[in-house]
């Protein structure tokens, strides 16, 4: 008789990432819209952006009517600057706990055991799990101890782990994992993996690249069935991620290399339907999929350079309409822009409660464009080219365009 395979318990409010296709964790590409449009389109499960334990500690949470969801929010820290006499909350965290319940998983960044457990508590009812970033290699992450610096620290790691199955995970029956990258050799990410399966987590997802590596550079995939082997023998499952296009072809990775399931960065960034497979249609054309993100980011109120941003990714540079998308200032004139009259009340609406001014962005360029007149009449053909290089950068910047649009990485 065939032996049953170890496995660690799913807790009663987690879940398990066998047989999964998910979302990968991405700066500005994992905020609450970009997730539910994964969703409708078929992800299983879907990770946040990572999020600093610190910047959530302090944070209060509420439910907000308008927009369905709950939100973490917490007043400016910088108190070397002068404050208004009325203050506007920062948004940290935004979810929904109807439409992600039981499929959100929140990607803590940290590099302490003690703050990693104070941050989760405040949103552990609310999501299917905590999952630690130990594969960031971006600054912002890595020079604080965390992300992939957590690599080169595996006790520390481990000991943040444990904590957060402890006192997190088994309290509020949920599910911890982490994920990482490889190490310089397969015997150094093998004895990593071993060390991690140990802790109690449920789960660990590696991203097929070592933390020098680039996302243009092609994803080793060499080390994975060894990765694999050593979480099945633990009972933990185990995602893949790294190159990976779509549903059919996570699910043919995954069985290639034995892995439990495959995790969608930068394909999903660029085309969200990408969790369909080739039976339900497979890819949507790309204005289609924009339109179903309009709604989702009005339906929620999101940022709008965020919005303005993930638009840019969605749709093709190539595409007559993107140039004069990346110039609008407001969600009323990308509806406008792209006929979509059908939204352009509630954007008129949404833009006023987000106090989205286009005047005064206006005046904003009209005031730059004056400077830079003035420092062509002064400065000759040299300072004439020098303005043009100037107000080109200086209007992309005042309309919240990031030019060149760069990939979000996962993390």
């Amino acid at each position: 008789m065939a032996s049953t395979p170890n496995r660690v318990p799913i807790p009663k409010n987690g879940v398990d990432y066998r047989g999964k296709v998910v979302l990968a964790p991405m700066v500005r590409s994992g905020e609450l819209p970009s997730r539910l449009l994964a969703l409708k389109y078929g992800a299983d499960l879907v990770w946040g952006p990572e999020t600093v334990d610190k910047s959530m500690i302090g944070t209060t949470k509420r439910f907000n009517p308008t927009t369905s969801t709950i939100d973490f929010t917490r007043l400016p820290s910088n108190s070397s600057r002068p404050q208004p006499p009325v203050q506007k909350e920062s948004l940290i965290y935004r979810l929904h706990p109807t439409r992600e319940h039981g499929k959100l998983i929140f990607q803590i960044g940290t590099a302490s055991p003690e703050t990693a457990v104070e941050a989760a508590k405040l949103v552990a009812e609310d999501v299917a799990g905590i999952d630690v970033n130990a594969g960031c290699p971006k600054p912002f992450s890595t020079s604080g101890g965390m992300g992939a610096a957590l690599l080169q620290t595996p006790d520390l790691l481990a000991s943040i782990l444990v904590a957060l199955v402890k006192e997190v995970g088994e309290v509020y029956k949920i599910g911890i994992s982490v994920k990482i990258r490889l190490l310089e050799t397969a015997e150094k990410t093998e004895a990593l993996v071993r060390k991690l399966c140990r802790t109690g987590i449920t789960g660990l997802t590696v991203h097929c690249r070592t933390a020098p590596m680039r996302p243009k550079e092609r994803a080793i995939r060499e080390q994975l069935r060894m990765i694999a082997n050593i979480c099945r023998e633990e009972g933990v499952a185990c995602l893949m991620n790294g190159d990976v296009r779509d549903r059919d072809e996570a699910l043919q990775l995954a069985q290639e290399y034995d892995v439990d399931g495959g995790m969608i960065a930068t394909a999903a960034e660029a085309n969200s339907s990408c969790f369909r497979t080739k039976e339900e249609g497979g890819l949507l054309p790309w204005r289609e999929v924009v339109i179903e993100y309009m709604k989702i980011a009005l339906e929620v109120e999101n940022k709008w350079g965020n919005t303005k941003f993930l638009l840019s990714q969605l749709m093709p540079g190539k595409a007559e309409v993107f140039k004069k998308v990346t110039a609008c200032m407001s969600y009323r004139q990308v509806c406008e822009v792209m006929e979509l009259y059908d939204m352009v009340d509630l954007a008129k609406d949404v833009d006023e409660r987000l106090d989205i001014n286009e005047q005064k962005e206006t005046k904003a360029m009209k005031k730059a464009k004056h400077q830079n007149k003035s420092a062509q009449a002064a400065g000759g053909a040299f300072g004439k080219q020098r303005s043009i290089d100037r107000e080109s950068r200086s209007l992309l910047s005042e309309r919240g365009v990031h030019m060149p649009a760069i990939p979000a990485m996962a993390i």
